[in-house]
């Protein structure tokens, strides 16, 4: 996180002040370093730079309309998996002819949506969605570009939740049902297969599952064209992981020197999907010491940020970094946990951490991704605002939501209500 540092004993994002940020905007706040995810951006830019690609980051790591607006500055596409993200795609500025479509279950107004946008691909991941498609294509008298995912079942050696190209997961199609699409492909009139896709996971920290997977996906782009079948584009999804703790994933670099070999030999161009990469180390959740208390020994630190803020450690035992805005001396043991009603409301269990007080702000780190994207008003707590710090300058880039933000949509049948 090379853009969160501490200067003269307090934490600062980029120039500015995260208790500055904090007392103004108060807690639990998400901020974000443009000048991080830029500089992600050209780790990827750089390193297959010389080789024809599309990059579409995958927005549901963080789907904040500032965020987009950057990568669409930056020339990128985005990997969208619901009519949402595509509404939200489109209102930042993205080109439709950069955005694919991923997901297993894409209804008919959402397909009909993405066709009417002009979108560039759409992932296939069942022969009855291929069904959906040519109908669509054929009611609309347009030729739909599609790409066949397939699922490689390579196992990426990430949490389990989040392991998407293992045989048994929902995701994609067999080499054999391909194969089948493929042969089957002149029944298809408004459909034309350009690519095909594959996502094997999410926060993968070695290269030898991708190495695998693309070279299972080589190998069968050469048994079709050896069928008469053309591919134009290799999609190989995203999931390069970040550190958390003390994990070392692979760079853009390293994954480029990997699979560039391998694929060039195709002559397909190649898309991938990177999210967490691009903006995981770029953002932190500040939140606000409400209380200490000491339980049969145990030290808590009661933090006004919830699971409703930041599911990731109560969905997937995920380990965040915990450090206080300002640098402390000493060490104390603690639990840090929310306000809301279940145990796994926690960020951190048994730590040993700085000795905070109430009223101390509490920075959890690499929150950039799968986060404020994931949140919710559980117990009816309102979610929390998100700052984005660009060129030294403080943006509010979501206003914190309102009570009334709670109940809009809402009504009370007349035979309810008090009289």
């Amino acid at each position: 996180m090379n853009h969160f540092d501490f200067k003269n004993g307090h934490l600062h994002c980029e120039d500015i002040s995260v208790k500055e940020i904090a007392e103004k905007i108060g807690t639990p706040v998400y901020i974000y370093s443009s000048a991080t995810i830029n500089n992600n951006l050209e780790l990827f830019n750089e390193a297959f730079k010389d080789y024809p690609h599309l990059f579409c980051y995958s927005m549901k790591d963080n789907s904040n309309l500032s965020i987009l607006a950057i990568m669409a500055k930056k020339g990128w596409g985005i990997d969208i998996v619901s009519g949402g993200e595509l509404f939200r795609a489109l209102k930042a500025g993205t080109d439709p002819q950069k955005i694919v479509y991923a997901g297993v279950g894409k209804t008919t107004k959402e397909l009909e949506e993405a066709i009417d946008a002009g979108i560039f691909l759409i992932n296939v991941e069942s022969e009855q969605e291929l069904e959906a498609i040519d109908k669509i294509g054929k009611q609309k008298k347009k030729e739909v570009s599609i790409a066949l995912r397939i699922n490689p079942g390579i196992d990426p050696h990430t949490h389990s939740h989040i392991a998407t190209g293992k045989k048994g997961t929902k995701f994609g199609l067999s080499f054999a049902q391909a194969k089948e699409i493929f042969l089957k492909q002149p029944n298809y009139k408004n459909i034309k297969i350009e690519g095909l896709h594959m996502h094997i996971g999410s926060q993968i920290i070695s290269l030898k599952p991708y190495e695998e997977a693309v070279r299972k996906m080589v190998d069968f782009i050469d048994e079709l064209k050896k069928a008469n079948f053309s591919i134009q584009w290799l999609n190989i999804g995203g999931g390069i992981g970040i550190t958390y703790k003390d994990e070392i994933p692979p760079t853009p670099n390293q994954l480029a020197k990997t699979i560039l070999p391998l694929i060039e030999k195709t002559g397909c161009k190649l898309i991938i999907e990177p999210g967490r990469f691009i903006v995981g180390n770029a953002g932190i959740l500040v939140t606000k010491v409400l209380y200490t208390k000491i339980s049969e020994d145990k030290n808590f630190i009661i933090v006004d940020a919830g699971m409703n803020s930041l599911v990731r450690v109560a969905l997937y035992g995920s380990y965040h970094e915990i450090l206080p805005e300002e640098q402390k001396e000493g060490t104390i043991v603690a639990d840090v946990v929310g306000p809301i009603c279940e145990n796994t409301d926690f960020f951190a269990k048994s730590r040993e951490l700085p000795p905070f007080k109430q009223g101390d702000y509490l920075v959890i780190m690499s929150t950039g991704a799968f986060s404020f994207s994931m949140s919710s008003n559980y117990n009816s707590h309102t979610r929390p605002a998100e700052i984005l710090i660009d060129n030294s300058k403080c943006y509010l880039i979501r206003r914190r939501e309102s009570y009334l933000d709670l109940v809009q949509g809402e009504s009370i049948p007349p035979r309810l209500v008090l009289l």
